[in-house]
């Protein structure tokens, strides 16, 4: 894997995680007035018109159906789960907290990685996650209350829909294009959440609009930017830069919600991104050696 396809990735998951963050955000704010499965619902529905114009600009509607089916639908079951469980557990939680509980999902896709993707992982990527997560935990401290709560639980399921979504996202991304992966990511979210969601419908308010269409930007943005972060570069490269959705939920928290940090959480904070630093460092100096 070239060390640019993974620069590249690395940028690109960057801005993932910054979308899906302010994402976050409108689903915990639309979480404390709607059921966990309509969120998601809402999340899908609103962002599919979005993807559909992507496709027809991109006039690539005829790759729609060279598809690989039963991974899509794959995906799409798990993207039900992933963001319901979700849904449910940043309405329980603050976000800072639910990410942390959430960042075992890099660590879930190196090891899925190696027998999977035939991904070799170097001794750096590992030392990166394991320096990465001990930060989560200096930041966060959780609590064994928190740890054990209904909504924590919520979250690891969460994580673990993600890491196998993001694996399948991978392998799709050798033989389907990306307007593929994009479409039927959020055509199958829409309708499978939809169908599920509509016995218990609650009737949008029309203040609330404006968090519908937010949702749908973020979404759309978001899905764009991760679906080429994991076609491009290596998972076990890529998956670590999920840690930078800390610094977002932290801010998030306190610009919404007036969450303060203390000095455990910015220490972590640092930890965190000293240990992304490293490996774009480690990317780096694999583009610039030169060979013997």
């Amino acid at each position: 894997m070239p060390a640019s396809s993974n620069l590249r990735s690395i940028l690109a998951m960057l801005l993932a995680v910054a979308f899906f963050s302010l994402m976050d955000a409108v689903m915990k704010t639309l979480g404390a007035n709607y059921p966990p499965m309509q969120v998601a619902a809402m999340r899908g529905l609103s962002a599919l018109p979005l993807v559909c114009l992507y496709v027809l600009w991109r006039r690539e509607a005829h790759l729609l159906l060279r598809v690989r089916w039963p991974l899509h639908l794959l995906r799409g079951v798990i993207g039900v789960l992933m963001l319901s469980l979700f849904a449910f557990a940043i309405r329980e939680l603050a976000l800072a907290e639910a990410y942390t509980i959430f960042f075992i999902a890099p660590l879930l896709i190196t090891i899925l990685s190696i027998p999977i993707l035939k991904e070799r992982v170097r001794p750096a990527h590992w030392i990166a996650i394991a320096v990465g997560m001990l930060g989560v935990v200096v930041a966060m401290r959780p609590n064994q209350d928190a740890l054990f709560s209904l909504g924590a639980l919520a979250v690891l399921a969460a994580a673990s829909c993600y890491a196998v979504s993001a694996i399948a996202g991978r392998v799709l991304s050798r033989t389907d294009a990306s307007v593929s992966l994009v479409f039927w990511t959020t055509s199958l979210m829409a309708t499978g959440a939809g169908v599920l969601a509509l016995p218990g419908w609650v009737s949008i308010a029309p203040s609330h609009w404006i968090l519908v269409l937010a949702l749908a930007t973020t979404g759309f943005l978001g899905q764009l930017a991760i679906t080429e972060a994991f076609r491009h570069g290596q998972a076990s490269v890529v998956a670590p830069f999920e840690y930078t959705a800390l610094a977002w939920g932290v801010a998030l928290d306190w610009a919404l919600w007036r969450t303060v940090p203390d000095h455990y959480t910015l220490l972590g904070g640092a930890i965190i991104i000293a240990s992304g630093l490293y490996l774009i460092r480690q990317e780096q100096g694999k583009t610039v050696s030169i060979p013997p």
